[in-house]
Order: C-alpha cells, then sequence, then structure tokens
C-alpha cells in the first residue's frame, strides 16, 4: 500500500454500524462467522465460530469490512488490543448476526483496562520478582478487564503495550529502597515529569528493562501515560558478576503475600478506592 493509499484510509470516517441481513449491528455485537467456500484453512476452522465485533473498517476503496474476535480465543484480550493472529477480518456478507436473546448469553466485549507487568531478569537473583508474582498471579482468577503479563527484560515490548490506553499499569519490579529484604511497596510515580521528556532510543538497551527510560520512551511514542503504580520488592542480592539463578529466602518469603498485594490494588482501582480511579 503506497502513501497515497494510506491517506485515504486516514480520511475515512469511522463506522460505527453496519446492516447485515436487515439488521442493524455495531461494535460489541455478537455475529456467527460463515467464511465464503473455496477459502482457506483458517476459514474452514472459522467456520460457525461465535464472535464478537471489534471494528467496522473500510478499505481505500470504500468497502466494508468486519474485523472480530473470537469468544473461545485463550488470546481473546490480545485480539481487544489489536493485536495479529487474535483479530479477523471478514465480509459482510459472510458474517450473520446473532438474535437479541443469544446476543446476551455470550461473552462480554471487554477490553482490558488494568495492565499488570512483570518485569526482571531471571538470571539475577531477586531482580526475578516481578517474574514469579505475575507467573502466580496467572493462577488466580482476575476480572476480564486485567491483563496480566511477563515482559522480562523486554523493554521495547513494554513501551508498545503501553500505547494499548490502558487506564492503570501496575509494573511489578524488584525495588531496592534500603529497607529489610523482602519488604514490598507501593509507589506511584510523578507521570508530569516523565510524559514531558523524550526518550531516546539509541540509550535503550534492547536486552534490558530499565522502567524509567521504557516510561520515557513510551511516552514520546504516542498518548501521555495515564496511571502508571510499581509494586516493589525490596532485594536482598541482584546476584555476583557472573549471575545467579533463584531468589533469596527473604523475597521468596514475600511472594504470595506480593500477589496478594497487587490483587488488593486491582480491586480497588476497578472499585474506583484507589485516588483517582473511577468505578
Amino acid at each position: 500500500m503506497n502513501e497515497w493509499e494510506w491517506q485515504l484510509l486516514e480520511d475515512k470516517s469511522p463506522v460505527e454500524s453496519i446492516e447485515i441481513s436487515g439488521v442493524t449491528v455495531r461494535i460489541g455485537d455478537r455475529v456467527k462467522l460463515r467464511p465464503v467456500k473455496g477459502g482457506d484453512v483458517l476459514d474452514i476452522a472459522l467456520a460457525g465460530q461465535i464472535a464478537a465485533i471489534e471494528a467496522i473498517e473500510q478499505d481505500y476503496e470504500g468497502k466494508v469490512h468486519v474485523c472480530v474476535v473470537l469468544d473461545d480465543d485463550p488470546g481473546r484480550d490480545m485480539g481487544l488490543l489489536r493485536q495479529p493472529g487474535h483479530r479477523f477480518f471478514f465480509d459482510v456478507e459472510e458474517v450473520e448476526p446473532l438474535p437479541p436473546e443469544e446476543q446476551a448469553s455470550t461473552k462480554k466485549l471487554e477490553k482490558p483496562s488494568i495492565l499488570v507487568a512483570g518485569i526482571g531478569n531471571i538470571f539475577m537473583g531477586d531482580d526475578a520478582f516481578g517474574v514469579e508474582v505475575v507467573r502466580l498471579l496467572g493462577e488466580r482468577d482476575l476480572p476480564a478487564s486485567v491483563r496480566v503479563a511477563d515482559f522480562g527484560i523486554r523493554g521495547f515490548d513494554l513501551a508498545y503495550a503501553l500505547q494499548d490506553g490502558y487506564e492503570t499499569t501496575i509494573l511489578i519490579d524488584a525495588y531496592p529502597r534500603g529497607d529489610a529484604p523482602g519488604t514490598l511497596y507501593v509507589v506511584e510515580p510523578d507521570l508530569a515529569s516523565i510524559n514531558t521528556q523524550q526518550a531516546d532510543g539509541a540509550d535503550i538497551d534492547a536486552h534490558g528493562m530499565d522502567p524509567v527510560k521504557i516510561l520515557s520512551l513510551a511516552a514520546s511514542m504516542g498518548g501521555p501515560l495515564r496511571r502508571i503504580l510499581l509494586v516493589g520488592c525490596e532485594p536482598a542480592t541482584l546476584g555476583p558478576d557472573e549471575g545467579q539463578m533463584g531468589l533469596s529466602e527473604q523475597v521468596r518469603g514475600s511472594l504470595t503475600e506480593a500477589v496478594n498485594l497487587v490483587q488488593s490494588v486491582i480491586n480497588k482501582v476497578l472499585a474506583g478506592e484507589w485516588p483517582g480511579s473511577k468505578p
């Protein structure tokens, strides 16, 4: 697609609704997929699946396409975040609106509003704290509005994830402040200064994770950062120069409390009880 074609796409007005088989459907409505015969293997696999309309888009020729996310896709939240591989495009004639009584019985289309990001290096002793906490959080039953992800040392991936419009991002990381090892903190960074900084991509290690630099990079890439919270743990050791696998006894002993603390923060944010939150 050339620059002229991209300009035509940008000039298209967003499509809020379309009529399919005499029924007006909108973003969030459910449809059954009916790919035309003669499609590829993916079309065959998706035939008959129930999906939610994530977007209604026009190409540069004005043709309307329906973008959907599958109800039964384990990576459904990734589709709602417009990630490739979890969003599927169909022509209007390839989707069939569900009747009203079935609309209510299917899963609610809910884009995650909270990102919980575990960060840290598993080869540096207690720096693996954030990675371990999100692993345990993955075993908890969390609301659909919460996405939990292990970013490890993939700073650029986190910066791009922060472009997805989360209302709250909870970073989980080792955080030395001079207290006893295993001590937990909840800190809210000053975003006013971070939003005005311009990060130099050349200064960011593609194989490292400096949270302040990553937040500055994310702020320079697009919309302003919203609420950022840090759940940190005082480390006992980050290991010798040659590296160290495994958490210290003190930090390992704080993992359950840390998971409970993160879940408590999530609950308060969703209930509107955290300062500045809206229920």
